[in-house]
């Protein structure tokens, strides 16, 4: 699907471009999504750039990426897709200045983009460019970015609290150890994802750093583009304090798990050691040997049973008093 951008009004006008019509004067954004090979070949020709492939998107070396061909800018991007979903992911977007214009190649649906659209929809400046279009895009990435982590920074705290509440409100509760061992997973993931989403988006402010000169950008734009790469770095440092909290999480658990599995088998052992005297009275009177003169004794039976009971009480009073249990 092709879409263009022209300003009209104080606003960014959306025009769908179908069946190979011609493209309307004045477009400062060409949106490409999941396009066919003709529409490819119309934003070609209409700008003589040449339109990457999915698989040279996918590339992963920095110099397949970012690079200047016929006076355009080529920038590739990992970006975050369905994050707020059970299964997020992420996405290769293109970035392409030739000019004042801007083309954007993707094969999903990010947040930023959609946010941006309606954003110039309502208004934007009346000498708007591809430029600030993209300056505008990148900015929303940044900020979409930080909203998941505040997101994830919150339910990892959540985490926390639920691996280390009092043992005894979940003690031997495997299900719930499942639970939060798939919670961690899954943060560990979407962590793992924004950082890999902010590194690309990283480079890509470092790439136009370095061309803002031959582009000849103004200083407010070169003053923009530092503040987002202070705003991505402290992003990334974030997201490595929390991928670290989620490793401690990780570890705290398997902890938990041991030292509850531990107890299960300390009452075992002491049960076992408990009943080992009890069994060796029961196994004396139950040897068939003709003389044994406690089988004679008119209360022998309620003597051996106490016997046992006093041989099981005092092992585990013992274990009391050297703090066992």
């Amino acid at each position: 699907m092709l879409s263009v951008y022209v300003p009209k009004g104080g606003s960014l006008h959306r025009i769908a471009v179908e069946n190979g019509a011609a493209i309307p004067a004045g477009a400062v954004w060409f949106d490409l999504v999941a396009p066919t090979l003709e529409e490819d070949r119309l934003v070609e020709q209409a700008l003589g750039i040449t339109i990457p492939t999915p698989e040279e998107m996918q590339e992963i070396e920095v110099s397949s990426r970012l690079y200047v061909e016929n006076g355009a800018r080529y920038m590739t991007a990992t970006l975050m897709c369905h994050s707020d979903s059970p299964a997020p992911k992420h996405t290769p977007v293109t970035f392409i200045l030739s000019a004042d214009k801007l083309v954007t190649v993707r094969y999903d649906e990010p947040r930023p983009f959609a946010m941006v659209s309606g954003k110039l929809a309502r208004a934007c400046p009346a000498t708007i460019t591809g430029e600030l279009v993209l300056m505008d895009l990148l900015e929303a990435v940044i900020d979409r970015a930080a909203d998941i982590l505040e997101r994830l920074s919150a339910e990892v705290d959540l985490v926390s609290r639920r691996v280390f509440e009092p043992a005894g409100r979940r003690a031997g509760d495997s299900q719930t150890y499942k639970s939060i061992l798939r919670t961690i997973g899954r943060k560990g993931d979407l962590t793992s994802k924004v950082r890999e989403s902010l590194v690309s988006i990283g480079r890509v402010l470092l790439f136009l750093a370095n061309e803002a000169d031959a582009m000849k950008w103004a200083k407010d734009s070169r003053l923009e583009l530092k503040s987002m790469q202070r705003d991505v770095q402290s992003l990334s440092d974030h997201a490595t304090y929390i991928t670290n909290n989620i490793t401690f999480l990780l570890d705290a658990l398997v902890g938990v798990v041991g030292i509850e599995q531990n107890n299960i088998i300390k009452i075992f052992s002491v049960m076992a050691v408990a009943l080992m005297p009890p069994t060796l009275v029961a196994s004396v009177y139950g040897m068939n040997f003709r003389h044994m003169p406690e089988l004679e004794w008119t209360y022998g039976y309620p003597l051996a049973l106490l016997v046992m009971v006093l041989a099981a009480i005092l092992p585990y009073m013992f274990f009391k008093w050297k703090r066992w249990l």
